[in-house]
């Protein structure tokens, strides 16, 4: 029940593509079919699976996520249905799967389009028949889950390039929602940034609201956060922290922006220009293309600059000069 609360309340906006968003999220919920999640990366995506699920009839059982991009494709079959001991080296014990830890609730599949063909189709399997077998076991288990997929990829054009069977896709399509990127939501950008602002003050105990100045405001609205809420989060907490004070005048939307860096540039090209220096008086006097019958007359020159650079060095100092010259 805390998780069902703390999810509904993090859903903050009021724009009208995010309620056009909400209303369709909620309807969905309600209806016991697979669904599939779109959005750029920090948009929301386990955010919605999560109202998804607890605003569902399933919302007493469990919640299941399963991360695909951090797995390797070759423990995604035994993470999602489980294996028997013996199985593959390692099993030592049976193990349950994701899909049983599910059972009669929700499985979230973030970045299914990761997952490799041999297992798409015992997904497929699931989805059409509701039954599975763990690795390693011909024993069939019955399965009453819901799938919930969420990614940023073109699953379409995957299944052009052989990557994703369409077969699965259509039994996982009855609903696909997009999620709009922060960029479109407009004022729900302030509203989201003064609502991380007053918790990240809360938490490092400053006095007083945070209050965003109106060169602050207008440095949000114009950005096009590529990293969506995930990063306007960032960006808002890094700025309260740094200011001890209530206003906010000044956010940083790249951490990353090295202050050494330009002097590094700068020492890089200083070195660079230096052979250059030295093939000058080379390419001055033209040596590369005179006969090597002149030499004589090259090292006459040779020595005429070096006895003006010495000059020059010394003050016009001839004993001076010298010593310079011959050291």
């Amino acid at each position: 029940m805390d998780n069902m609360r703390d999810s509904l309340q993090k859903g903050i906006g009021e724009s009208d593509v995010y309620l056009e968003f909400q209303d369709k999220l909620s309807k969905v919920a309600k209806v016991d079919r697979a669904v599939l999640i779109i959005g750029e990366r920090g948009s929301g995506k386990e955010l919605a699976v999560q109202r998804i699920h607890y605003l569902s009839p399933r919302w007493q059982k469990n919640l299941v996520a399963v991360n695909c991009a951090a797995l390797p494709s070759s423990l995604i079959e035994s993470e999602l249905f489980g294996y028997e001991q013996g199985a593959f080296t390692g099993a030592t014990k049976t193990r349950k799967g994701r899909f049983e830890e599910a059972e009669g609730g929700t499985l979230f599949l973030d970045e299914i389009g990761l997952i490799p063909l041999e297992v798409q189709e015992k997904i497929l399997r699931v989805v059409e028949y509701g039954t599975y077998e763990r690795v390693g076991s011909s024993v069939t288990h019955e399965c009453n889950v819901r799938i919930v997929g969420a990614t940023n990829a073109d699953l379409l054009e995957l299944c052009k390039q052989g990557k994703f069977k369409e077969d699965l896709l259509d039994r996982l399509s009855f609903e696909v929602l997009f999620i709009p990127p922060l960029r479109e939501r407009g004022d729900d950008i302030l509203l989201l940034a003064q609502y991380f602002a007053s918790k990240m003050a809360l938490e490092c105990g400053h006095d007083g609201l945070p209050v965003l100045s109106d060169e602050v405001v207008e440095a949000l609205m114009n950005y096009s956060w590529p990293g969506n809420v995930r990063e306007l989060k960032n960006v808002i907490e890094r700025a309260v922290y740094r200011n001890d004070s209530s206003l906010i005048t000044e956010v940083d939307f790249n951490p990353f922006n090295n202050p050494f860096k330009k002097k590094a540039v700068a020492v890089e090209k200083s070195e660079a220009v230096a052979p250059k220096i030295k093939e000058e008086p080379k390419k001055a006097l033209g040596l590369e293309a005179m006969p090597l019958k002149d030499f004589a007359v090259a090292q006459s020159q040779l020595d005429v600059i070096f006895l003006s650079r010495a000059l020059n060095e010394a003050g016009g100092n001839q004993k001076s000069a010298a010593e310079l010259r011959f050291t």
